[in-house]
C-alpha cells in the first residue's frame, strides 16, 4: 500500500464545562489536538489524532504539530501495513511527542482495519463488542459534586470517577454525599497524586465498601509509596501517571506496585505500545484501564477498539469526548446508558469533517 497524501490538521476544541483538577493551578476550557488525514493511491482515507495534556508530557500544539508534519513527510516513503516497520521508523522522529506517536499508530491500524474489512476490536482480537465505561465528574465541592453526578445518573450512567487530591477528608465526604445519593452506583476516586501514604490508607480505610477503585493516590515518580498503600489498602489501587509506557509498566507489574495499570493512548504513544502495556498487566495478574484525556471521539475510538479486544481489560474510562464543543469526529461506535458500543465499520470506523 502506498500512501500518496497527507494532511496535518490543528484544531481547536472548546469544552461546555471547564474541567477542575489538583494536577492544574486553572480550569480547563479548550483542547487542542492534531487531526492527521492519510490518503492512500488506491483512494482509501485514514484518520489519525494527536491530543495531549500538557501537565502530563510537556507537549504544546506548536510542538506536536511540527512532528507531525515531519512524520507526514517520512510516511510517504513508508508502507503503513507494514506496521511494526513503520512505526519504528517514526519513533526518533516523535520521542517527545507521545500524542504524534499515537496519531499515526491509530491512521495506520485504521488503515489495517480498511484493508482487512474488520473493525479495529475484531482485528486486535474481537473478545467482545461492548464495555461499560465511567463518566468523569470535576473537581466540585460537595453539592455541586453531587449535582452533577444526579445529572450524569439522569444520563444513563452507572459509573461515575471523582476527581480529588487537593483535601482528603473532603474527598470523602463527596464520595459519601454521592454514595447517599445515588446508592446504586459503582464510584471511582481518581486523586491525581494528591495523597501521602497516611492520607491514601486513611481515604481507603474511610470509603472500603464504597469505592471501586482509588487511582494513582501518591506522586507519580514515588513508587515506593504506590506500593506500600497497595500493601495495605482494601480497595483496589491503579497505576495512572506512574505508567508512562511498557518499560515502567514490567516495574509496575513485577514489584506488584498497583493492582491495576489505566494506560492512555495518547500519553503512552498509541496502539502498539498501549497493547504491549495489557500484554504485561496480564502476565502479572492484574488489571487494565482503558482511559483518556479530554480528546475526539476518533480517539475514544481508538481505545475503544483496544478495551474491546482483550479480557484483561476490566475497566473503561473512555468519556474524553463527550464535553468538546465542535468535535469533527463521526464516530460508528454508540453510547447507550453508560455502555460504549462498537460499530462493524472497518478500521476505527469514523468519518472526520474539517
Amino acid at each position: 500500500m502506498q500512501i500518496s497524501h497527507i494532511e496535518v490538521l490543528p484544531v481547536e476544541l472548546e469544552l461546555s464545562e471547564p474541567h477542575r483538577t489538583a494536577t492544574r493551578s486553572g480550569e480547563l476550557e479548550l483542547a487542542e489536538c492534531v487531526f492527521v488525514r492519510i490518503e492512500t493511491r488506491g483512494g482509501q482515507v485514514a484518520w489519525g489524532c494527536a491530543a495531549f495534556d500538557p501537565a502530563q508530557t510537556g507537549e504544546s500544539i506548536d510542538q506536536v504539530t511540527r512532528a507531525c508534519e515531519a512524520c507526514a513527510d517520512r510516511a510517504l516513503d513508508l508502507n503503513p501495513l507494514n506496521t511494526e516497520y513503520a512505526l519504528a521508523e517514526l519513533a526518533v522522529l516523535t520521542n517527545d511527542t507521545p500524542s504524534v506517536r499515537c496519531a499515526f499508530d491509530m491512521a495506520f491500524h485504521d488503515l489495517l482495519g480498511l484493508a482487512a474489512g474488520l473493525p479495529l476490536h475484531r482485528l486486535l482480537g474481537g473478545y467482545r463488542s461492548r464495555i461499560q465505561t465511567s463518566v468523569t465528574l470535576s473537581l466540585y465541592p460537595v453539592r455541586e459534586t453531587v449535582r452533577a453526578a444526579r445529572d450524569r445518573a439522569a444520563q444513563g450512567f452507572r459509573i461515575l470517577k471523582l476527581k480529588g487530591g487537593l483535601d482528603p477528608q473532603e474527598d470523602v465526604r463527596r464520595v459519601l454525599a454521592v454514595h447517599e445519593a445515588l446508592p446504586n452506583l459503582i464510584l471511582r476516586l481518581d486523586a491525581d497524586q494528591g495523597y501521602s501514604i497516611q492520607q491514601a490508607l486513611d481515604v481507603a480505610r474511610a470509603l472500603e465498601g464504597k469505592l471501586e477503585m482509588l487511582e494513582q493516590p501518591t506522586p507519580a515518580g514515588d513508587l515506593r509509596a504506590l506500593g506500600e498503600v497497595t500493601r495495605h489498602s482494601k480497595i483496589p489501587i491503579l497505576a495512572d501517571e506512574s505508567l508512562t509506557g511498557p518499560a515502567s509498566a514490567l516495574e509496575l507489574a513485577g514489584q506488584h506496585l498497583a493492582h491495576g495499570m489505566s494506560v492512555k493512548l495518547a500519553t503512552c504513544g498509541g496502539l502498539h505500545c498501549a497493547r504491549q502495556v495489557d500484554a504485561i498487566a496480564r502476565a502479572a495478574g492484574i488489571a487494565t484501564m482503558v482511559g483518556c484525556i479530554s480528546e475526539p471521539a476518533l480517539l475514544i475510538a481508538a481505545g475503544l477498539g483496544l478495551a474491546l479486544s482483550s479480557p484483561n481489560v476490566r475497566y473503561s474510562d473512555l468519556d474524553g469526548h463527550l464535553d468538546l464543543i465542535g468535535d469533527p469526529t463521526l464516530p460508528s461506535f454508540r453510547l447507550e446508558d453508560g455502555w460504549l458500543i462498537a460499530g462493524e465499520v472497518p478500521g476505527l470506523g469514523c468519518t472526520v469533517e474539517i
